[in-house]
């Protein structure tokens, strides 16, 4: 593959990143709204349903119709499907008690663990200077989480668990991306979150844990209820957000390079203020911005050095005459 072919291949790829961003950050917001009235696995399953029914009218026709079912990687979409699955669970608990705009920066680890993961697994070449970015970035992340001080709290842990697993479907959709399309991940995807949400519904819908007190175990093990009319507009946001951001999602890390597609998802960063400002009346304090700032400045700063690494390449690269 030439050196312009991987360039293109990037900046299509970061493109659908940024996309996918915008379908996350909605989610997000709907589902922090909803966390107050209803159980995370009744609005992930009502969500996958409608993602998966939306999939199925306006996606499938003309992504090959059921021959997209067809797999040479079953496994592998199961435990796509599953990381995926239990990442939302994480990030979406910590949303339920945390402020927006710090559950979505200790989430932002995650560009910093695929580049990590990007070498360990896919081989990829990272310098010591973006590892020093990577380094500042976990910092920023101590520095909104606060361990070992009377703010810490547990929930904070959340959002880096799903960081982790994000991380790793990410990895896997890298891994399978020459022989799977992403219209093919995105539907496993959707039908791991309707049979997984279901069997968690089944186990927990009763309600019979609930009643805890703290926002994210009352958003677990809330019981199942009718949801309200006024409702009902924003569960059908979060299937086609949900479903849009995995197709977009699968496609950026099918097409680009993880260390490039992965500081793309910073644009979430200023979505999430605005929507804690906004919707939520929230506004970071003055640690949590310089966790921010340490967090979003090692990405963009990865992001740098990957524009860097490719004019390079080009300047490099053999010319031939016609």
């Amino acid at each position: 593959m030439t050196t312009a072919t991987v360039q293109r291949s990037n900046l299509i790829g970061a493109a659908y990143a940024l996309a996918a961003v915008l379908c996350f950050s909605v989610n997000d917001v709907g589902i922090k709204f909803l966390s107050d009235s209803y159980a995370l696995h009744q609005v992930v399953f009502i969500r996958a349903v409608i993602g998966t029914l939306i999939f199925a009218a306006f996606i499938m026709p003309f992504a090959g119709g059921f021959s997209l079912l067809r797999t040479r990687r079953p496994l592998v979409h199961l435990i796509r499907g599953l990381c995926v699955v239990s990442a939302n669970m994480c990030l979406f608990l910590g949303l339920a008690a945390l402020p927006i705009a710090d559950a979505t920066a200790i989430f932002f680890v995650s560009p910093l663990v695929i580049t990590v993961f990007s070498v360990v697994f896919l081989h990829e070449t990272v310098g010591a200077r973006r590892w020093a970015a990577i380094g500042v970035g976990f910092i920023g992340v101590l520095v909104i989480v606060k361990p070992g001080t009377a703010a810490f709290q547990l929930a904070s842990l959340l959002p880096i668990a799903a960081a982790f697993l994000y991380a790793t479907l990410h990895m896997l959709t890298r891994k399978i991306g020459g022989t799977e399309s992403a219209p093919t991940m995105a539907f496993y995807i959707q039908l791991t979150f309707v049979i997984a949400s279901a069997l968690i519904g089944l186990g927990l819908g009763d309600g019979r844990f609930a009643g805890m007190g703290h926002p994210s175990l009352e958003f677990m093990f809330r019981a199942w209820a009718w949801p309200e009319t006024g409702d009902y507009p924003i569960l059908v946001l979060l299937g086609v957000s949900g479903m849009l951001g995995g197709l977009f999602i699968s496609q950026a890390y099918r097409l680009s390079e993880a260390a490039f597609a992965a500081p793309f998802e910073y644009v979430a960063m200023p979505m999430a203020i605005m929507w804690g400002v906004t919707v939520f009346g929230t506004w970071p304090d003055a640690t949590a911005w310089i966790g921010i700032a340490l967090i979003v400045g090692s990405g963009l700063y990865l992001l740098w050095r990957e524009s860097v690494k490719d004019a390079t390449l080009v300047t490099k690269a053999p010319k031939y005459r016609r």
